[in-house]
């Protein structure tokens, strides 16, 4: 199996080159499964609401099972791509023979894409406006049963539960976005560590002790209050132990290209250290050591800008639309404040001059700034 460097610096030859930036429908997986089914099991479990198709890829024929899904939220697609390379980097490693012997010892069962619906029209929620991942316990929304009885009928051994996370999130007080976060959810609002859950934190040690040669310092640990709405927590209630991942930004990646190999690369880890089942040499309480997620950054910031005769840092902050089949980042005003204690992935020093609008109009709060007047001269926000 190749070695960390050898990993990224072979990662174009199995990355599913036609899926790239943030919007990734249904159509556009339905091309990869048509590939997939060639060379691995591929199953529909189940219909969204608009009656479009939920499957499963299943990968290894292991004891030790497996359950992971992705796009629960239709607008998180950068752990989808990262499957997609993952499934395509054991088909190039197949006369690997540590591959080999991984895939004889776990079977893993991928959900691609829970919410095909929210995923076409780039949405967190299904479409009937319902967040999945706050379904868990209800149990409503026909994608949240395709999930619940593929659980059931599949009986893992340990749950994957794959999202993405805004860029507002710092791993930790520092200037350090996260680029991966994760959770061992809890399973009851006294945050009880058993051993079900302890494994999901060993396992976690271990991923984090791989990334810090990779990112260091950008691996946070997302909050544990306990939701038994959401489905990790739910699982791990069940006695599954359950791990969140949460792909966010990394440096100028806003399309999440670069997080979707660390993302791989994650993975792949998690699979290597429970069909070893090196993890259980973990100490578990080092997952106590990984700082936790801070909302402490925004996109951009203009610090030491005059607006209207005031001195102030000016933060600016992407939200994301769809555009004819592409994700589009719209850059507005968020807030501004004499002093800042936040962080911007993008810091522009203003030396104290007049900051406006295109228009030389004073800018304020929710303005639209693709660009800006900085001293009467055009300046590009993005």
């Amino acid at each position: 199996m190749n070695s960390t460097s050898e990993f990224f610096s072979s990662y174009g030859r199995f990355r599913a080159s036609e899926i790239k930036g943030r919007y990734l429908s249904r159509n556009d997986l339905e091309k990869q499964l048509e590939e997939l089914k060639k060379e691995y099991p591929v199953q529909e479990i189940g219909r969204s609401f608009l009656n479009l198709p939920i499957e499963t890829i299943q990968a290894g024929n292991g004891p030790v099972k497996i359950l992971a899904w992705s796009q629960m939220h239709g607008n998180e697609t950068t752990t989808t791509k990262g499957i997609l390379d993952l499934l395509n980097f054991f088909l190039n490693s197949k006369e690997d023979p540590e591959v080999k012997e991984l895939l004889q010892q776990v079977t893993l069962l991928i959900i691609p894409m829970l919410n095909p619906d929210g995923a076409d029209r780039y949405t967190r929620e299904n479409v009937n406006g319902v967040d999945l991942n706050r379904d868990a316990l209800a149990n409503k929304e026909p994608e949240s049963k395709v999930l619940r009885e593929c659980f059931e009928k599949f009986a893992p051994h340990f749950c994957l539960n794959l999202h993405d996370q805004r860029t507002i999130f710092g791993a930790g007080e520092k200037a350090h976005p996260a680029t991966l976060s994760f959770l061992a959810p809890s399973m009851d609002s006294s945050r009880t560590i058993n051993e079900n859950r302890k494994k999901a934190m060993q396992v976690i040690v271990s991923m984090n002790t791989a990334l810090q040669e990779i990112i260091p310092n950008q691996v946070g640990r997302f909050d544990d209050s306990f939701n038994l709405n959401c489905s990790g927590d739910y699982f791990q209630a069940q006695g599954v132990p359950t791990i969140l991942f949460e792909c966010g930004h990394f440096q100028e990646d806003y399309l999440r290209e670069k997080t979707r190999e660390f993302f791989t690369f994650s993975i792949l880890t998690v699979l290597r250290t429970i069909a070893s089942g090196s993890y259980l040499q973990e100490n578990f309480e080092a997952y106590f050591l990984i700082p936790e997620n801070q909302k402490n950054f925004y996109d951009v910031i203009l610090r030491n800008a005059v607006v209207a005769g005031e001195k102030v840092d000016v933060a600016i902050q992407y939200s994301e639309k769809i555009k004819a089949g592409e994700v589009i980042f719209v850059a507005t005003v968020a807030t501004m404040a004499p002093v800042l204690s936040h962080y911007g992935h993008k810091e522009i020093n203003c030396k104290g001059e007049v900051v406006e609008n295109i228009d030389e109009t004073p800018l304020s709060e929710n303005d639209i700034v693709e660009a800006i007047l900085l001293n009467k001269e055009k300046l590009l926000i993005k």
